[in-house]
This record gives structure tokens, sequence and C-alpha cells, in this order.
């Protein structure tokens, strides 16, 4: 399949877009798993669980801020605005789409983490809504 140079483009900005937003997904899909765990989220605990430095989640954490997606005060804990909710909420439900979709492979839970940590900021909700039918049907005891 061969396609159109407007086509390549085109994959290409979507590719481009998606890696623009998937540290604000990943970071504010942790800040929300953490208020669920552990009550608040703080910034120690975010850049423990993301593998980075303070400085560096702290200058995501002020990115995020001035994006109207969390809200905090010094030396305080992080906050989802009702914006930061619904973006790590529809972040969630991503990963879980290509998580279960993963499974459904016959992956083990490490992998399938892993690859669908990558795998949900690139795929499109048409996919996404493939990918759910799919599992459905290699979930059914028939395969149909």
């Amino acid at each position: 399949m061969t396609l159109s140079a407007a086509d390549r483009a085109a994959a290409f900005r979507k590719t481009r877009a998606a890696h623009l937003t998937e540290v604000s997904e990943d970071y504010v899909e942790l800040i929300g798993d953490l208020i669920a765990e552990q009550g608040e989220a703080r910034l120690t605990d975010v850049a423990e669980r993301l593998g980075v430095s303070q400085a560096t989640a702290s200058k995501v954490i002020t990115r995020l801020r001035r994006d109207g997606l969390v809200e905090n005060k010094r030396y305080r804990s992080i906050f989802l605005t009702d914006r930061g909710r619904k973006l790590a909420d529809a972040s969630r439900e991503r990963h879980r789409i290509v998580f279960e979709f993963l499974r459904a492979l016959g992956l083990d839970d490490a992998v399938a983490h892993a690859d669908s940590e990558g795998i949900e900021h690139h795929v499109s909700e048409v996919t996404l809504v493939k990918l759910q039918e799919l599992t459905q049907r290699l979930r059914r005891p028939d395969g149909q």
C-alpha cells in the first residue's frame, strides 16, 4: 500500500501531536492514581513513579498548571482541575482498552502494561473501538 504525500504528512503530524500530549496524559493519569491511592499527589511521588528527577517533574507540573490541568501550591500536594480529571480519565480508559486487548492476545501483565503505555497515546478513537470489539471476540469461548 502506497500512501500519498499528503496522507503520509498527515500521519506524521498525528504522531507528532501524540508525542506532544503523551507526557501530559501520563502525568495527569498518575496524579489521579496517586490521589485515589494515597489521598494526595506529591511531587516526590510523581517523580519517583515516573523515574524522573524532581526538577524534571516540577517543570512538567509547572506546564500542566499553565495549561489548566493541575493546581498546586509551593510545597503542597498537586490536584487535578476538572479538565485534568477528564484528561486523566480518558487516558486511563485508553490504557485499559489497549492493555485488555494485549492480554486477550495472550501477553502477560508486565508486557501488556509496558506496551500499552506507548500504544495508548498513538491510536485513534476508531482503532480503540475496534480493539474493544476484537478483545470481546477473543475472550468468547467460541472465538466468534
